[in-house]
């Protein structure tokens, strides 16, 4: 029998497919990187949208969100200059993060109407370039804070 995914399984096995009864979750709540360091981040954020609301410029939130790490005690560099790797050699041009979290989190801030999958590829690309794994793309922007955890 032939799956959503276009994959042929035994008709009792489709049975489980559709109930879900065998399938593992992707990732758990215990698996995700860095969550309790991410959720810390996000609540910081949470607060600054909460007070400020959206329709500021972006330095505006960067120093209300600077002011909030701080104040949560979440170890963090705003505007950290960080090496770009190219194969083997290192780029002289840089890379400055919005914010550097815990020394392996890079969050990227916005204040615009909408989030597009190229803010998602500048986040990728700074992760890819870095060796880092997890990226915060975070927008003030809109009526409710919108984020994302990327992961490369």
């Amino acid at each position: 029998m032939l799956q959503p995914s276009g994959r042929y399984v035994e008709p009792n096995r489709f049975i489980n497919y559709l109930n879900c009864t065998h399938k593992k979750p992707i990732m758990t709540q215990e698996e995700l990187l860095y969550k309790d360091d991410v959720y810390k981040i996000i609540g910081c954020a949470m607060k600054v949208h909460t007070i400020l609301g959206c329709g500021f410029h972006e330095s505006v939130y960067q120093e209300a969100f600077a002011y909030e790490l701080k104040r949560s005690e979440i170890p963090f560099q705003s505007e950290k200059i960080l090496n770009i790797q190219y194969d083997d050699i290192i780029l002289n041009k840089k890379y400055i993060a919005d914010y550097l979290c815990y020394d392996k989190i890079i969050v990227e801030t916005k204040a615009i109407s909408a989030l597009s999958p190229e803010h998602d590829s500048q986040v990728i690309n700074y992760l890819k370039a870095t060796s880092l794994k997890l990226g915060i793309l975070i927008n003030f922007g809109e009526q409710s804070l919108k984020w994302k955890r990327i992961i490369y």
